[in-house]
């Protein structure tokens, strides 16, 4: 299907390594987000799996009617494992998007979360399942059926915009996305702030914990008001 408002698109060819997402997962989302100008994250999506998962994933984009989950069924009936499918529903939170059963078909499929900006349903079931699942909200009342829709095509989750393609990272801290690219060099980095803020952790602990960027910020600011 190619017509406007309903196309199903090919998935990326070229697809980040196991290796690379695996080492995204050991990595905080905040690191990562800090390493890309603090710029790229959602805003008000939320982990509805509870504390202890981390997501680390291929996005599948879905872009759908808010309230419509048609074309997230064709989505996890297409995923490849690794996916993450992504679903811009508008932000809507009448309806739930999607709930337990397509949990269940996703995770055999070998989809390893969903990003929802919209509602979901059945709510305690994906932190006993190690599925991952951020969303906007949740809601008892089911989806439609009817569409239209699209997959993998541009989406925006919480005002990040998602590439089909992109390396996706969640934790309890939140979302965010890198494209493909660049996910090897935005790892590097991401790893060599980690390590520089453990050796901070141990400054604190030793009490020789030092802010040098302290006195300059405060100097600036009382010229800026002198």
């Amino acid at each position: 299907m190619d017509k406007i408002g309903i196309r199903v698109l090919s998935s990326a060819e070229q697809r980040c390594d196991t290796t690379t997402l695996e080492a995204f997962r050991q990595v905080g989302v905040a690191q990562v987000s800090d390493c890309m100008g603090r710029l790229y994250g959602s805003v008000g999506l939320r982990p509805i799996h509870g504390p202890g998962v981390r997501m680390s994933g291929i996005a599948l984009t879905v872009k759908t009617r808010p309230g419509d989950n048609l074309m997230i069924h064709r989505a996890i009936d297409l995923a490849q494992p690794g996916d993450v499918i992504v679903v811009d529903g508008g932000g809507c939170t009448a309806n739930a998007l999607v709930g337990e059963l397509m949990m269940k078909q996703a995770q055999r499929r070998g989809v390893v979360g969903f990003v929802i900006d919209g509602a979901v349903r059945d709510a305690e079931a994906f932190g006993p399942a190690g599925f991952a699942c951020f969303a906007r909200d949740i809601s008892h009342r089911g989806p439609f059926k009817d569409g239209p829709g699209e997959i993998n095509v541009p989406v925006s989750v919480g005002g990040l915009v998602v590439q089909p393609g992109d390396v996706i990272l969640g934790d309890a801290d939140g979302l965010t996305a890198i494209p493909q690219a660049y996910a090897v060099e935005v790892l590097r980095l991401a790893e060599a702030k980690e390590q520089a803020e453990a050796k901070g952790m141990e400054r604190i602990a030793a009490g020789t914990y030092e802010k040098p960027w302290q006195a300059p910020a405060l100097a600036r600011l009382q010229k800026d008001y002198a």
